[in-house]
C-alpha cells in the first residue's frame, strides 16, 4: 500500500509539473510561439539551426527551426487547451485522440546538443545505424544512432515522435554501442514513419 502511494504521488507531481509535447505551428510561426509561450512563462524549446542565406550584396547568418512547423513545450493537463489556443498553434501532436509525451531525455539531448557550440545539420531519419551513447566531451551521456557521412561518422540525436532531428560529427572512439534497439515509430514491425495527428485544435 505504500509503495502504491509513492507511486500515485510520483505521478500527480509529475501531471502537476507537465510534460514534454510538441506543438505544430502555423507556418513560420515557431518563433513567435517561443515568444508567447516564454511570456507566459511556459518551459519551451526550439531548437535553432544556423544557415547561411545570400542577399544581394552579402552573405547572412539566420536562425532557421531545426524542426520546421513545431515548438516544444513542457504542459501539464490543465494547461493544455490555454496553450492550444495561442496565436499561431495548430495542434498538440498525438495519436488516437491523445497527445503523445516526449521523453525528458530526448529534449535534454537537444538542449545539450544546441548550446554545446558543435556545428550539427537537420536528420529527417532517426531509425538508421546502431544506437550508442557519447561517452566523451561536451555530449557524454547523450544517446543517439551511430551513421557514416561522407567519410566521417555522426550521431544522430532527435525526437522519435517527429522522427527529425540532428546529426554531429563524432569520432567512433568516443561512442560506445548499446546493445538495445533502438525506438522506431511505425506499424507494427514496418519501422515506416507515423505521421502526427491533430490531438486538439486551435479556434
Amino acid at each position: 500500500m505504500v509503495v502504491a502511494g509513492i507511486q500515485a504521488s510520483r505521478e500527480t507531481d509529475e501531471r502537476d509539473r507537465g510534460q514534454w509535447v510538441a506543438l505544430k505551428t502555423r507556418a513560420q510561426h515557431e518563433k513567435a510561439v517561443r515568444d508567447r509561450l516564454h511570456r507566459l512563462g511556459f518551459e519551451h524549446l526550439l531548437p535553432i539551426l544556423p544557415r547561411v542565406s545570400q542577399w544581394h550584396d552579402r552573405k547572412k547568418v539566420i536562425e532557421a527551426p531545426l524542426f520546421p512547423g513545431y515548438c516544444f513545450a513542457r504542459l501539464s493537463v490543465h494547461n493544455r487547451s490555454t496553450v492550444v489556443q495561442l496565436p499561431g498553434v495548430a495542434y498538440i501532436v498525438g495519436r488516437a485522440g491523445f497527445s503523445e509525451v516526449i521523453p525528458d531525455e530526448e529534449i535534454d539531448a537537444l538542449k545539450r546538443l544546441t548550446k554545446s557550440g558543435i556545428p550539427y545539420e537537420s536528420a529527417m531519419c532517426l531509425s538508421e545505424g546502431d544506437l550508442v551513447e557519447i561517452i566523451r566531451g561536451p555530449l557524454a551521456g547523450v544517446r543517439g544512432n551511430l551513421v557514416r557521412r561522407e567519410r566521417s561518422h555522426c550521431v544522430i540525436i532527435g525526437v522519435q515522435l517527429l522522427q527529425q532531428g540532428a546529426t554531429v560529427k563524432i569520432d567512433a572512439e568516443d561512442v560506445r554501442r548499446i546493445e538495445e534497439p533502438a525506438c522506431i515509430i511505425g506499424s507494427g514491425s514496418s519501422g515506416r514513419r507515423a505521421e502526427p495527428q491533430c490531438v486538439v485544435a486551435a479556434r
